[in-house]
């Protein structure tokens, strides 16, 4: 895709870049394991988290335009950091955030209440492999930066997704089901979401965006996946069939 406009060069953030093995190989043709989903919950009691806490409510009370919360922050720090708050649904003046180089390694669904951003930077953060289906929601984005090869299903090496089936992986979709449903908004019974893997795309790139339905409706409901992908909403998995890699 082409970019509309170019993020400002991000400062280099201290410490060694994230690392992540799930993706590890694909780059050299071989085949892969299917990845499961990071089970790492975040440590609401450290002190990255209360300062990251505290950045975000000075932002939503000053109107802040550009954030990037992890500026300044320690490779400890920094480190500390695998998720962020829902508190971000209220940044809703924000049209710039910038997670360059960050260790997370999922997103709330809570970003889609933010009706102002218009650029997402989440570049060399290696261990966020997808982002949530509610960063539809963002209707102003229009120009965004990630590293391909961290995303799950990318065009250039096809890595396969965690099966959202598997029982290694409901943990984490614990973690991840947001309080209502991806689609229609309705509130989410726990014990009867129905978890889908689709790729759209989002500001200038291509996501695998983690859908949490209330029902079959409502994965009927979804937008055509982008050209190149799998054509439709899936559950991943070894066997899911994709389109011929471009390396």
């Amino acid at each position: 895709m082409k970019k509309l406009f170019a993020p400002n060069p991000p400062v280099t953030p201290p410490g060694p870049s994230p690392t992540c093995t799930c993706l590890r190989g694909s780059e050299r043709g071989r085949k892969l394991r299917t990845p499961v989903l990071h089970r790492e919950q975040q440590n609401t009691s450290c002190d990255a988290w209360l300062r990251l806490c505290e950045r975000i409510e000075r932002a939503i009370a000053t109107g802040e335009k550009d954030f990037a919360p992890l500026e300044g922050m320690s490779a400890e720090e920094r480190a500390d950091i695998v998720s962020l708050p829902p508190s971000i649904g209220r940044l809703v003046e924000v049209q710039r955030l910038v997670l360059y180089g960050s260790h997370l390694v999922r997103i709330p669904a809570e970003i889609g209440g933010m009706r102002s951003l218009c650029c997402l930077d989440i570049y060399t953060s290696y261990r966020l492999h997808f982002l949530p289906y509610e960063l539809t929601r963002c209707v102003q984005l229009r120009d965004s930066r990630a590293s391909t090869r961290a995303l799950f299903g990318n065009y250039k090496y096809r890595p396969p997704f965690p099966d959202l089936t598997h029982s290694d992986n409901a943990t984490a979709l614990a973690s991840l089901t947001p309080r209502i449903c991806s689609v229609c908004s309705s509130p989410l019974d726990a014990d009867g979401v129905l978890p889908r893997w689709i790729t759209l795309a989002a500001g200038t790139d291509w996501f695998p965006l983690l859908v949490n339905a209330c029902s079959q409706a409502c994965i009927d409901a979804l937008p055509k996946p982008a050209d190149g992908y799998v054509a439709y909403p899936h559950t991943g998995g070894g066997r899911l069939l994709q389109p011929a890699a471009e390396h």
